[in-house]
């Protein structure tokens, strides 16, 4: 029943997934809109960028909530957990337990990879030499969901600004009992949020995008966790082996809520 509704629902993703490239300057060619950033949240927002982008490495959890509303006005909540593990400038091993998939994107610095678990089907794609360059060729050639793409960037801040209308500084609250700046911004198709750890370490911990023109007005949240800034890592993470019996394919099947669809399902 769950999977039928998905497949009336995969127009509504469509359309999230334009709003938050318009949103969030995934374009390839993003304008800046600085003079809506507030000054306490540009300075906040840098301080984050700077930090996340000079670190040579980095792993960390993430549970996510993915909002979708289907046709009849039901507004529907999937959970799923992602496991990040990034070496700058150009390798990744991301794993991501979804509502119905398992996959994992694997990036060594020349080869991306996308492996979808249940199916046993993997996709490679050659070219991307950052990990910048990566997240953005997953969501060009496949249509996978890389969640909270934007805050891997090597400067994340360029791409969070953009198309930026108008933004907020509303002091601090605390997720999860840390102690977080709360930075809030409007764009033509979004709005977004965004909690970034006070201190030493500005270190993302939650965001939230609403799809404000959507029916029901959809949420797609990320509560970062676990963050290890020093974490201990081995090249075979990066390395990708097919599993026996695995199934190399062109393209990947992707279901609404930007997950790599389990075999079988219609």
């Amino acid at each position: 029943m769950i999977i039928k509704h998905l497949k009336v629902l995969a127009i509504r993703r469509v359309a999230r997934i334009a709003v938050v490239a318009l949103g969030f300057g995934l374009a390839a060619s993003p304008v800046m809109s600085a003079n809506g950033v507030d000054p306490d949240v540009d300075r906040v927002l840098r301080s984050m960028s700077s930090y996340l982008g000079g670190l040579s490495a980095f792993s960390m959890n993430a549970d996510i909530d993915d909002e979708i509303v289907d046709l009849d006005g039901q507004k529907l909540q999937f959970s799923s957990a992602v496991k990040y593990v990034i070496e700058r400038p150009g390798k990744f091993n991301i794993q991501r337990r979804g509502a119905f998939a398992e996959a994992e994107f694997i990036f060594d610095g020349k080869t991306l990879t996308l492996h979808g678990k249940n199916n046993n089907a993997y996709m490679r794609l050659e070219g991307p030499k950052t990990i910048d360059e990566a997240t953005r060729a997953v969501g060009i050639e496949t249509g996978l969901d890389m969640p909270g793409a934007e805050l891997l960037d090597a400067e994340p801040y360029t791409g969070l600004v953009a198309n930026v209308l108008s933004s907020d500084y509303l002091g601090t609250v605390y997720v999860n009992g840390v102690e977080c700046h709360y930075l809030t911004f409007r764009a033509a198709q979004v709005d977004w949020q965004l909690w970034v750890r006070a201190g030493d370490k500005p270190l993302p911990m939650k965001y939230v995008i609403t799809s404000k023109w959507v029916t029901g007005a959809p949420q797609y949240s990320i509560r970062y966790r676990d963050w290890d800034i020093n974490p201990k890592i081995e090249d075979k993470q990066f390395s990708f082996s097919a599993p026996k019996g695995a199934r190399k394919i062109e393209t990947i099947p992707i279901n609404a809520l930007g997950e790599i669809m389990p075999e079988g399902a219609k």
